[in-house]
């Protein structure tokens, strides 16, 4: 996965990375967002307007927000409260709409 949203997001959610994003990869759960790993071109263009600096590639993730890198592909892969099925890659964020839920070790921090 290239980027990875950790932390610092949660219950900020600024979205002014869902704006710069050329590619509509980053999904905006109720808590942070997530960026889809299956639909990011890896260009960093989310990276640097982050007011947080939430956002990272996967291998410079803080060694305290390491679970960060697994949660934010359990986010298109696993089944999700409030949901039926796993999100997938449907391609693109704004097809989809804000989606209200987030991961468990989001929902329990």
């Amino acid at each position: 996965m290239p980027y990875v949203i950790a932390s610092p997001c949660i219950d900020v959610n600024d979205k002014a990375c869902v704006e710069e994003c050329p590619v509509d990869c980053i999904y905006e759960g109720n808590r942070k967002s997530y960026i889809n790993p299956k639909e990011c071109i890896d260009c960093g263009a989310c990276e640097p307007v982050c007011p947080v600096e939430a956002i990272s590639q996967d291998r410079r993730v803080s060694d305290n927000d390491k679970a960060f890198i697994a949660d934010n592909r359990a986010f298109f892969i696993e089944i999700l409260p409030g949901r039926a099925e796993p999100l997938g890659a449907p391609g693109g964020a704004s097809k989809i709409g804000e989606l209200d839920t987030d991961t468990p070790l989001v929902l329990d921090w």
